[in-house]
């Protein structure tokens, strides 16, 4: 596992719970948990490149 990934996933969270303590203590906590779910949804897409990226190093590896 790189260790690059793990740093940006900890830089996403980082960031956006910055911005939702800010957003919160604001009065806008709409904006707060959209923030989060943004944040959330950065994460996820990042985590699912690097899945189909062992999805095709496994497909590769079993093949004949």
């Amino acid at each position: 596992m790189e260790i690059d990934l793990i740093f940006k996933i900890a830089a996403v969270g980082i960031i956006v719970s910055i911005l939702n303590q800010v957003l919160v203590r604001s009065g806008r906590e709409e904006q707060a948990t959209m923030t989060t779910l943004a944040g959330l949804v950065v994460v996820l897409m990042i985590l699912v490149e690097r899945i189909a990226e062992l999805f095709d190093l496994v497909k590769t590896l079993f093949e004949f």
